[in-house]
């Protein structure tokens, strides 16, 4: 088995091909040692991307599946997070479509705002600790979803640039223009100069 604890070039490339080895030879023991690693990630990000936690865990296990079902296309030689979270954006697009809620695909979400799944907070306000993640994460809320990924992508996941480009499906420049973008509507909300 694979020790991902390892973090040097050398051993992340073969961390990388012996989970494409096991997905392609379909071995449950590397897809469990995957979900453990990365399921919370994945939760986070799916509730960041939405907006909301109900339907998360639906397309949580849709992703875990397409995963299996789909672990011969890894090929081993870049990082799996960007894999996986294309797969659950991919996943994810498919539902909001099917809701018709709002597009990751452009900027224009034609007027339609994600309605709060309850009077509850959200689950921004509920993982905030202090004061400024509470209005941090109020921030993040207002902001459009392409922008709101983008900054999640780079920031929260810690993912390179060319990684968020090849999960979000745009040029490099353009996950670029998105972040900037997204940090630059943020910042006035964020300090409480705009709403």
């Amino acid at each position: 088995m694979f020790d991902y604890g390892l973090t040097s070039g050398a051993s992340m490339k073969s961390d990388t091909q012996q989970i494409a080895i096991g997905l392609r030879q379909g071995e449950v023991v590397v897809l469990e040692a995957l979900v453990e690693q990365y399921q919370y990630r994945l939760v986070r990000y799916l509730i960041y991307l939405l907006g909301r936690r109900d339907g998360v865990d639906d397309l949580v296990q849709e992703t875990w599946l397409r995963v299996l079902e789909r672990g011969s296309s890894y090929d081993g030689q870049s990082r799996f997070e960007p894999w996986l979270f294309r797969i659950a954006r991919n996943i994810a697009v498919d539902a909001m479509r099917q809701r018709r809620i709002f597009s990751l695909d452009s900027n224009d979400d034609g007027g339609v705002r994600p309605a709060p799944a309850s009077d509850e907070p959200s689950p921004f306000a509920l993982a905030s600790r202090t004061d400024d993640a509470d209005r941090l994460a109020r921030s993040l809320e207002t902001l459009e979803p392409v922008y709101r990924e983008a900054l999640i992508l780079r920031f929260q996941e810690d993912l390179s640039l060319q990684e968020i480009s090849a999960i979000v499906g745009a040029p490099v420049s353009t996950v670029a223009s998105r972040i900037y973008r997204g940090l630059a509507t943020l910042r006035p909300r964020f300090e409480g100069k705009t709403s």
